[in-house]
Formats: structure tokens, C-alpha cells, sequence
């Protein structure tokens, strides 16, 4: 699939320069460089979970996960969620006990890493930004190396800074920014999956605006027991019951009411109970009845 090819080859280069930078950051003194280092062997981490998560994802489904392993990739972003969280923490912990105690920092040899840092992780960002929309699995490991990006270019300016007014400080205050980067974004991700885990309306989707489009239908007369959820980023699923008139053809029904929710609100994954009432005597009771 071409979204485990993107996967392999942003976990190739992520790998690649995580060792370059760490190697880097321990002989040239850089907190930034080597906290930037351990973000991205984190992230080579969250990828190859991503990876795996993304395979295990195709396998098909049993008899006891008739959903398949479609859920995979929610869990992975979740834990790339809390991977992200982790390190932002632990980066910004280092910066700040080094804030009242500049090192001395070697500003060339990290702005050479740091530049080659950058350049690879914007091809792995090439790569995954074509398949992000949509996959939530795809859009955790597309944050991880968005994160390394802004870390590469934070590491660059202050290797800048150090070379040219010798200002040490500003390492611990690019690893800061990057901490609070790495927060937010780690912070979205890990909304987003625990609200695909409990079951949650997909915020793309207004389940009142599917409630009054099927109550438009000929025939319809009332929607109950509605739920709208994603099994997977791009997989939707809805049930619901339609009360219907007892005259109408509930095969109609059903195709109408696909097509609908298809074409209009992009779900894909249907099922619906009709149900006819029929009312006997003068009124006083009636029953439902499925078809």
C-alpha cells in the first residue's frame, strides 16, 4: 500500500539523521541538537509502530474481530500521541535546569547536522504529506516528523545566534520552543484518537443534519437509536431506526437513504432498521413492527 511505503521510507530517514544528530549533539556540547536527537529516535519508534500498525491494518476480519484490525491505527496514534507528550516533557525539563546553566556549545558542527537534519526531514514530510488526510494513523507519524522539522530549524537559528554573539542560552530557549511545539501537537492527537476510541460523532459529520436528511425521505416518519462513528480514519459507520409509513417499500427506502448519506455526507458503512406502524382499533394503541 502506498501509505506503508511512505511510512518505510520516513522511518528510513528519520533513523538516519537521529544518529547523526545525537552523535553530533554529544561532541559539540548541543542540548538542542541532542534533544532533537531523541525526538526523532522517539519518533523512528512511533513510525515503526505506525508501520506496523498500518500492515496490521490490511489483514482481514475473523470471527471474533468482524470489524478486522481496522482499529490499529487508532491505537497507534494514540501512542504516537503519547510518545509526542513524553518528549516534549523530557525537553523541556532539560531546558529548563539549563537555563541557569549555560554550557558552552559548538555552533558550526551543529548547524551543519541541523541543516542536513532539516533537509531529510522535509523529504519525509513530502512523502507523508500525501496520505495524511483522512488516516489518522498517517496524520501521528506526519506530526512526529513536522515536530523534527520545527526542532531542525529551532536548532539552526541558535547555532546561528552562538556563532555570531556567543549567547549560549538561546539552545535551552529553542529546545523550549520545541517542547511546547511538540505539547500541542501531542495534545491534538491524543484528543482526536480518544475520541475515535469512545465512539464519538466524527467532528466532520453533524448527526442532526443526517437526522433531518433521512426524515426527508419518502416515507420516513421518525429516526431513532442513531449512531455515527469512525471505525478507522475514513471508515464511518451509522445505524440507526427509521419509523416508516406502512405503505412504503422499505427496498426503496434503503437505497435512497445510502445514497444519501454517500453522497452527502460521505458515510459508507449503513445499517438501518425500518420499522411500520400499524395502528389498530380507534387509535387508542399501536405496534411496531421490523421489516
Amino acid at each position: 500500500m502506498p501509505s506503508r511505503r511512505a511510512l518505510g521510507a520516513a522511518l528510513l530517514c528519520t533513523l538516519t539523521i537521529a544518529v547523526a544528530e545525537f552523535v553530533g549533539g554529544i561532541i559539540a556540547n548541543s542540548l538542542a541538537l541532542q534533544g532533537d536527537a531523541g525526538h526523532m529516535l522517539s519518533d523512528a519508534g512511533a513510525l515503526g509502530v505506525s508501520f506496523f500498525a498500518a500492515w496490521l491494518a490490511t489483514r482481514p476480519m475473523t470471527a471474533r474481530r468482524t470489524f478486522g484490525f481496522h482499529r490499529a491505527e487508532v491505537l497507534a496514534a494514540l501512542v504516537n500521541s503519547v510518545f509526542l507528550l513524553g518528549i516534549a516533557g523530557w525537553v523541556g525539563v532539560r531546558a529548563v535546569s539549563r537555563l541557569g546553566h549555560p554550557v558552552e556549545v559548538a555552533a558550526v558542527p551543529v548547524l551543519i547536522i541541523a541543516t542536513i537534519g532539516l533537509v531529510v526531514n522535509l523529504i519525509a514530510l513530502k512523502i507523508l504529506g500525501h496520505h495524511r488526510q483522512g488516516n489518522l494513523n498517517i496524520r501521528g507519524a506526519f506530526l512526529h516528523v513536522l515536530g523534527d522539522t520545527l526542532g531542525s530549524v529551532g536548532v539552526i537559528v541558535s547555532a546561528i545566534v552562538i556563532q555570531f554573539t556567543g549567547w549560549t542560552t538561546v539552545d535551552s530557549l529553542a529546545s523550549l520552543g520545541i517542547a511546547g511545539l511538540l505539547a500541542v501537537s501531542g495534545g491534538r492527537l491524543l484528543r482526536d484518537s480518544v475520541s475515535v476510541l469512545m465512539l464519538a460523532t466524527p467532528a466532520n459529520v453533524d448527526s442532526e443534519a443526517v437526522r433531518s436528511g433521512l426524515l426527508s425521505l419518502p416515507g420516513v416518519i421518525g429516526i431513532h437509536d442513531l449512531h455515527i462513528w469512525t471505525v478507522n480514519s475514513g471508515f464511518v459507520s451509522l445505524t440507526c431506526h427509521a419509523d416508516i409509513e406502512a405503505d412504503t417499500s422499505t427496498d426503496a427506502l434503503l437505497r435512497s437513504a445510502t445514497q444519501l448519506l454517500r453522497e452527502r455526507f460521505g458515510i459508507r458503512h449503513v445499517t438501518i432498521q425500518p420499522e411500520v406502524t400499524r395502528v389498530h382499533g380507534d387509535g387508542d394503541s399501536c405496534q411496531i413492527l421490523a421489516t
